[in-house]
Formats: structure tokens, sequence, C-alpha cells
């Protein structure tokens, strides 16, 4: 436990960055500088320093991320939308067409296992969704349905382990603290975990496959330098960790774990 320090520097200041990792490198995809872009980019995890030019998502937008050791897939955080882009990780290039999500929506949330990667809740214009839908990160395709959230929800944090994956916080109206879980390779609804410190959404979520930390959000008042942690396979209430440098909320979070 402990606050965050300085790594270095994106190439333009954004929100609504999506990431993904392996064990060397964490990479970065879309968002917003009040104009959605479509560029990626990387750092090396066990060097500090800024980011470089990775290659470009299919579609500028804002995203959610998630990976195994060999592929990241960003599917669309806003505005609403279904597409899902993936890279390999250790090639830089340009992103590839995977397949859709079942329908358009913005502020879905992404997590995955070593084979699954999950997409949970958002919305969908004129409601919030309860949806979770998976795809097999190995094979391009379209999502599947997989099971139900606790309730209507979008800008949940996630983070996984390599069989469960934790969807945390939220806006539900109103905000919420609920930590809710799935085990990746069984379809089904989502189970109770436990909950945050407070009610918020927007968190950024990672994880070293042992420890799930949450970053930041936004309360509905103000913006959260909050960090935050739970031990994924424990249910149970999450812990102070330390603070973020700075106050924010729609960040991207990757680990070399």
């Amino acid at each position: 436990a402990g606050n965050a320090q300085d790594f270095g520097d994106l190439s333009a200041a954004k929100s609504g960055v999506g990431a993904v990792s392996n064990s060397v490198r964490g990479v970065f995809g879309g968002g917003t500088t009040g104009s959605e872009v479509n560029v990626i980019e990387y750092i090396t995890i066990a060097t500090t320093g800024n980011a470089t030019d990775f290659g470009d998502l299919t579609v500028a937008r804002q995203t959610r991320g998630a990976s195994n050791a060999e592929r990241g897939v960003f599917a669309t955080f806003g505005p609403a939308g279904n597409v899902i882009d993936y890279i390999t990780i250790a090639t830089t290039g340009n992103a590839v067409d995977f397949g859709n999500l079942t329908n358009s929506r913005s502020q879905t949330s992404a997590a995955s296992g070593s084979v699954r990667a999950l997409f949970a809740g958002g919305y969908a214009s004129p409601s919030r969704l309860n949806v979770i839908e998976y795809i097999t990160l190995a094979t391009a395709g379209n999502a599947t349905d997989f099971g139900d959230l606790l309730a209507q929800n979008q800008a949940m944090g996630t983070c996984a382990d390599t069989t469960r994956c934790l969807f945390a916080g939220g806006f539900s109206d109103p905000r919420t603290n609920v930590i809710q879980y799935v085990t990746t390779a069984t379809t089904g609804n989502a189970t109770d975990f436990g909950d945050l410190l407070a009610a918020a959404n927007a968190l950024s979520g990672t994880s070293n496959g042992v420890r799930g930390v949450f970053g930041g959000g936004y309360d509905g008042s103000n913006e959260l330098n909050t960090i935050q942690y739970v031990t994924i396979q424990t249910p149970g209430n999450a812990t102070d960790f330390g603070d973020l440098t700075a106050a924010k909320y729609e960040s991207g979070a990757c680990s070399g774990n």
C-alpha cells in the first residue's frame, strides 16, 4: 500500500482511455481530448517514461480495454457504439475489427481472464443496462450473452484474475458502492462481493492476479484521488491503499502482472 508516483505522460491530455497489458507492455487506446481520438500508444511497464505511438483504432472513440498475454481488445465507452477492436500487444500496428457487442451503447465496462473478455453494463438510450456478455479472446467474433449484473449500471471499475472478474461501483441511479463478481469460465449472473469505501462511478481498475486495485472515480460532486484494494478470491469490502497524484476519473489502468 502507498501513494501513486509519476510514471510519464501520454501524448495528450485525455479522458475515456482504455488500457490493456501483458507482462511487458501497457497499451492505451482512444479517448477524448474534447474530440474523440483513434490514437493507440504504449509504455514499457518496467521503465518509467512517456508513451510511444503504437497505431490507430478502427474508429476514433473513448474505450474500455481487456486483455490476456497476447491480445488486447477495446470496446466502445463513448459515444455510443458496438465496435470491438483488437491488437497483438507485442507487435505495434493498427487495431483490427474483432466483432460487435450485442447492441450499441456507451459507458460499458470491460475485464478479462486468460481466455474470455467480458463487457458489462452501459447506457443505451433511454435506459441503463444490466447485461454481461463475452468473447473468446483468441477467436474473433461477436459478443455472446453471459448473464446479468445485480442491477442496471454504467461506468463501473473492473479488475480480474484468471478465474474471476469484478465490477465495482458505477452509476445505477444513484451511484453505488457495490462490488460484484462473476466466474469468468462459467456463464451466469453476478454475485455480491462487498463494498467500495464510498459510492462512485468511472473508477479505473487493475490487478496483479491477487489484489484488485481501484483508483479515482467521481462521487457526484467531486473527482476522487482514492486508491483502494480487494483480494480477488476473498469477498469483502475494499481497503484504503493510498492516493493518486491527482483527483481524476475515466482514466485507463493496467498492470504488468
